[in-house]
């Protein structure tokens, strides 16, 4: 279990203290309108009335004692890279931070931040290739470069194995999992037999996954 401040209760952090809390994590939220707190208390029950650029306020509420600092604020950038700053200079651990601009995340990853979400964009991006691809149903990515991606099987490896396919040397692709009836197999057998009716979940490189399922 970890121990999380949430700053910010709008949408973005409520449904994200939702998933914290459904996951057995400890959260604590600070919100200056009373009327978010008050919407948000049957999701979270520990909320903080106050402002997270007070220096004096969250230097009360112990900033270093939280494994992970969330900073919500979406909708004014200057209380975000503030309360950003505040979280640094007094012991945050770990901050992850909301931008809705890429001259945002910029700026709160030089002034304290470990890590920035750019939620709309990346949701954008997922969506693009899911729907702008042939033969990709949904992707995850893990770096500019490689990313996991759910895969129709090519048709050429209908009723052959993984290690005939010679998958990894020939395709340069990893194979995490096999997923067939809405139910996910992880790590397939090397002798695993592929089918027209299962996709399946691979990590690799946007470049090699593109010329993968052309095929």
């Amino acid at each position: 279990m970890k121990s999380i401040l949430m700053i910010g209760l709008g949408r973005f952090g409520r449904h994200m203290a939702q998933k914290l809390i459904d996951m057995g994590n400890s959260v604590m939220a600070i919100e200056k309108d009373e009327a978010r707190a008050d919407a948000a208390i049957n999701i979270v029950q520990n909320i903080q009335i106050g402002d997270a650029t007070d220096e004096g306020f969250m230097e009360s509420i112990g900033v270093s004692n939280f494994d992970i600092c969330v900073v919500s604020i979406g909708n004014n950038f200057q209380s975000a890279l503030e309360a950003t700053v505040i979280l640094k200079d007094l012991g945050g651990q770990f901050i992850l931070a909301r931008a809705q601009r890429d001259v945002h995340k910029k700026l709160l990853l030089r002034n304290g931040a470990d890590h920035v979400v750019y939620a709309e964009r990346e949701m954008a991006e997922r969506l693009a290739v899911k729907y702008g691809s042939k033969n990709i149903f949904d992707y995850i990515q893990l770096t500019p470069e490689y990313a996991i991606f759910e895969i129709a099987v090519p048709q050429s490896w209908y009723g052959k194995s993984i290690i005939e396919c010679s998958v990894r040397t020939r395709y340069h692709v990893s194979i995490l999992a096999t997923k067939h009836g809405g139910k996910i197999y992880p790590l397939p057998h090397p002798d695993h037999v592929f089918s027209s009716d299962e996709t399946l979940m691979v990590m690799g490189s946007h470049e090699n996954i593109r010329m993968l399922t052309r095929r």
